[in-house]
This record gives C-alpha cells, sequence and structure tokens, in this order.
C-alpha cells in the first residue's frame, strides 16, 4: 500500500494496527510520488544462543581429520622459498 506522508499521518494508527496483524502488510510512505520509508512490522527475533548452537551442530558435521598434519612453523621457508631455499 502506498501513502502520501500527509495521508499516513492522518492514519497512522490504523496503519500501525494494520501492520502489527502481521500477514506481510507493508505500507510505503511517499513524498512528491517518490517512496521515502516503509513501515511494515518487526522480524521475530532469535532465541539468545541459537547462532551457536547452530555453529556447533555445524561442526560437528564436518569429518574429525582432513589429511594429514603438517608442522608447518618448523619448514616456513620450504613454503615460501620452495625446497631448493634460497641461495646466496
Amino acid at each position: 500500500m502506498k501513502l502520501s506522508i500527509s495521508e499516513a499521518r492522518k492514519r497512522l494508527p490504523e496503519l500501525v494496527r494494520l501492520v502489527r496483524k502481521g500477514n506481510g502488510a507493508k505500507v510505503e510512505i511517499t513524498v512528491h510520488d517518490e517512496v521515502v520509508a516503509e513501515l511494515r512490522g518487526t522480524m521475530p527475533s532469535p532465541e539468545p544462543g541459537a547462532a551457536a548452537s547452530k555453529l556447533l551442530s555445524l561442526m560437528r558435521k564436518l569429518p574429525k581429520h582432513r589429511g594429514r598434519r603438517t608442522n608447518v612453523s618448523n619448514r616456513i621457508n620450504d613454503y615460501l622459498y620452495g625446497t631448493a631455499g634460497t641461495k646466496r
């Protein structure tokens, strides 16, 4: 629904009730036929800790061992400069 700002001021309580009911209602407020604002209901907030529990469940699905372990810090020059190393 598109309304001018003056009409939205007059009907604000009605618009708030409409948006509060839900049903995906959205009110666009216009100034000189250009949409400048949108009035819609809030999204339900997730319960505390939902993101952390989702991350933990994804981590449990990962394989325990993803290949041979390599101590990179002992062989840093090989990784940076190749197995021949640098020639001085």
